[in-house]
């Protein structure tokens, strides 16, 4: 399980989230609300994983347990 923008009660509910600048991310899409016109249309923000708890270890799909 996996959530988005890192809120506090993620950290301590052990919930693996995306971190993302929260207020440039409302700034820019203000920005593209109030001038639709406004290029480019797409945004990139910086990001982060924040791994915790709720994600398991990788499983390697090269192996075929269905022997």
């Amino acid at each position: 399980m996996t959530g988005f923008d890192d809120v506090p009660e993620a950290t301590a509910a052990g919930l693996t989230t995306i971190r993302q600048p929260i207020r440039e991310k409302g700034r820019r899409t203000a920005e593209l609300l109030l001038d639709p016109a406004r290029h480019p249309r797409q945004v990139t923000l910086p990001h982060r994983l924040m791994v915790r708890t709720s994600t398991g270890p990788c499983t390697d799909l090269s192996k075929d347990d269905r022997s």
